[in-house]
């Protein structure tokens, strides 16, 4: 028996030293080419077709795309199906989001067809810096007939990205841009927009403003967020403009923050004041998203975008020309060369189509300081005027601070909201309770008390300015009466002149004459002493 046993290991023992020779002078071992012959005896055999999804592609430093989308198709549609499920709250999800365990199977249908997805998990040793670690891999895999092939390849595959980019957006939490600096753009993992989340509470439902607008806006914003296709079959970028214009306080802000929240978009507000350049604002707007809303407030105010040259005195141009020789100080900001036709550019050019359904809104609080070339149609699409507060507005401010739909002193609001002008933002503040003790009557009683006040100031206002025309208009009477009478005395000066000059002529003109008769005379004796002579 031991004979036997040492044989076999003899055995073995050449099998393996034969094994390895093989293995040195032949490229391909025999193994690979047994497996090989296999798969292809398999996949004639098999008649389904494997397609995988793995979590992490190329360096493994970004997750992929693709089975972020799958992974949120099959948490929407196929979860109910699965007995095995993990919930997991992601980095911008509002709420848990339940998937497929690793190693769970579900079946998706699509067209009348039969999809089957399953997830798995590989676990292998790593060495990270000095620690050895584990590193998990996973990845989803779709099986499918081999008769199906062109339907997956031609429309399932396109369906499931689809839905699952629409389902990671709806599950998403909205968030509120700003623009760094561009001298922090230069660090590790820096980026050119910081975010935080986006909870402004405000809606059209509570938005105070005339109803039939407000219908409007909601109508053209429901029609732009469907309009894909339509944008696409005109062949215009999918984006629209929104200015925004009227007094302070009339609900600018409160609007661009009741559309983000009915579209469900991401807000980027631009701060245009830190963008140095032209350059620098198109960065800006490839970094931006689609479904969202770029934002530029009190445009008028950010920079000098008139777009007319100013002619510059000669002591500006001497200062400037000392400032350029100076070195630049420790605490000396550089001014934004931001440009006119960057920012259209920007709006309405080229790289505007870079990406889809987004919104433009600046907003303003003197439309006629902004060149026309910036809010044409075409750019600024949409012109809305946020004006001051009427009656249907005011109602919808006493429904959302007081929680009263009628009452007995709406008659007397009513009558002097047509006289006097007042903002939403003044209502709201004059409707706000400021105690415990006030009730709803005693903020309409507030309310119509500041009305008669501003009505009283603009009484007061227009008398002054009535006054100060009237002396204006007095002042302005003398001052004619003044230059008539300048102008009369004028006259009677020329007059007298012309009638001395005229006196004088006439005295010159005798002055002759009696010269003549004397001249005549004189030859006259003279004549007749000669004859006597």
């Amino acid at each position: 028996m031991g004979d036997q046993w040492a044989s076999v290991g003899s055995l073995l023992a050449g099998l393996m030293f034969l094994g390895a020779v093989i293995r040195q002078y032949f490229p391909f071992r025999p193994e690979t080419i047994l497996i090989k012959y296999i798969r292809e005896l398999t996949s004639f055999i098999y008649p389904y077709v494997q397609i995988k999804i793995p979590e992490y592609t190329g360096e493994r430093m970004k997750r992929s795309e693709a089975y972020a989308a799958v992974e949120a198709y099959l948490s929407a549609s196929c979860s109910q199906r699965a007995h095995k499920l993990k919930a997991d709250l992601g980095k911008d999800s509002t709420k848990p989001v339940l998937s497929m365990d690793d190693h769970e199977e579900v079946t998706d249908e699509f067209e009348g067809t039969t999809f089957w997805w399953s997830s798995s998990k590989t676990t292998r040793q790593a060495q990270v810096l000095w620690y050895p670690t584990q590193e998990e891999k996973r990845s989803y895999r779709l099986t499918f007939h081999k008769s199906n092939r062109q339907l997956v390849l031609d429309s399932y595959l396109t369906h499931v990205l689809k839905e699952g980019r629409e389902v990671g957006i709806r599950n998403r939490r909205r968030k509120l841009y700003c623009n760094n600096p561009s001298s922090n753009w230069g660090g590790y993992r820096s980026k050119v927009w910081n975010h935080v989340a986006f909870e402004h509470p405000s809606s059209f439902d509570t938005l105070a403003m005339d109803p039939g607008k407000k219908r409007e806006i909601m109508k053209d914003l429901d029609t732009f967020r469907k309009g894909k296709d339509y944008y696409a079959k005109i062949g215009k970028a999918w984006k629209r403009g929104y200015l925004l214009y009227g007094p302070p306080g009339t609900g600018k802000s409160s609007m661009i923050s009741a559309m983000a929240n009915f579209l469900d978009y991401d807000v980027y507000d631009l701060e245009l004041t830190t963008v140095k350049n032209n350059v620098e604002l198109r960065k800006l707007f490839i970094e931006t998203t689609s479904k969202s809303i770029i934002v530029i407030e009190d445009i008028d105010c950010s920079l000098d975008l008139t777009g007319k040259r100013k002619q510059k005195s000669k002591k500006e141009e001497d200062k400037s020309e000392e400032k350029k020789n100076l070195p630049p100080g420790p605490e000396e900001k550089e001014e934004s060369k931001v440009t006119l036709s960057g920012l259209l550019n920007f709006i309405d050019g080229l790289w505007s189509a870079c990406g889809g359904e987004r919104l433009i809104v600046f907003t303003t609080n003197h439309i006629e300081k902004l060149d026309p070339a910036l809010i044409r149609r075409g750019r600024m699409d949409k012109h809305i005027e946020m004006s001051y507060c009427c009656f249907e507005a005011f109602q919808v401010l006493a429904k959302n601070y007081l929680d009263v739909d009628s009452h007995p002193l709406f008659g007397a609001i009513r009558d002097l909201m047509e006289e006097v002008k007042i903002t939403p933002a003044d209502v709201a503040e004059n409707l706000m309770p400021k105690s415990v003790d006030e009730d709803a009557g005693s903020c309409l009683e507030n309310l119509i008390l500041a009305m008669n006040k501003a009505k009283e100031e603009e009484a007061s206002k227009q008398a002054q300015a009535s006054t100060e025309e009237n002396v204006e208009g007095e002042k302005s009477g003398a001052k004619e009466e003044e230059t008539s009478k300048r102008a009369q005395a004028s006259t009677e000066e020329t007059v007298e002149a012309e009638e001395k000059s005229g006196a004088k002529e006439e005295e010159a003109s005798k002055q002759t004459v009696c010269n003549g008769e004397e001249t005549a005379q004189e030859k006259s004796t003279g004549s007749i002493a000669d004859g006597v002579n």
